[in-house]
């Protein structure tokens, strides 16, 4: 049994160890190498990913061929194109291991079989997609209300892991920076 998944789900739903074992029958088991992709810009969107270890990302490429990071995934949290995973259509973003990991992926299909089959379920992905949703909606706030010094050292206090884990270039794609412009602030802090 997954651990890792096992306390995701206890923070939401009551359940028991017999039910924990069926559903992660519905699951796969993937390991990913530094830097690979689980999905790719125009592939259909046909899974949901759950990291049990290491880190993920979603990107895009702008017009210009720069990366744009719009996410990270640590152990417990979830990760896909959720648009074009719901509507099983072509995906405009990339998702990447930013480290070696392991994630439990489902599939549309699958899902839809395991909430019909384990109803509390249903409140589980409800929760998860709630808090993903709060977290946008912070986050989309914080990107007009702050400076971009602001920004980082919001991040920095609240996310920590992330910061000590996930490369600064990636780092900076995701807050929006530049790699240099974000060695200056962490340089001007350091002085």
């Amino acid at each position: 049994m997954s651990l890792i998944f096992k306390n995701s789900l206890e923070k939401f739903i009551t359940i028991d160890d017999k039910t924990i074992g069926e559903v992660l029958r519905y699951f796969d088991r993937v390991t990913f190498k530094k830097k690979q992709n689980l999905l790719e810009e125009g592939d259909f969107c046909t899974y949901h990913y759950f990291v049990e270890q290491g880190c993920i990302r979603k990107f895009f490429l702008k017009d210009n061929g720069v990366e744009q990071t719009t996410e990270f995934a640590l152990e417990q949290w979830w990760m896909t194109d959720n648009f074009a995973f719901e509507n099983k259509v072509k995906t405009s973003f990339y998702v990447q291991a930013v480290e070696p990991s392991t994630v439990l992926q489902i599939s549309y299909d699958q899902r839809q079989a395991l909430l019909f089959d384990h109803p509390i379920m249903e409140r589980y992905f409800r929760m998860v997609y709630q808090r993903a949703c709060a977290a946008s909606e912070r986050r989309i706030r914080f990107l007009y209300e702050f400076s971009r010094e602001e920004l980082y050292f919001h991040f920095e206090q609240h996310y920590p892991e992330f910061v000590q884990r996930v490369p600064q270039y990636l780092l900076a794609s995701f807050l929006g920076f530049t790699p240099e412009y974000l060695s200056e602030i962490r340089s001007k802090h350091r002085s």
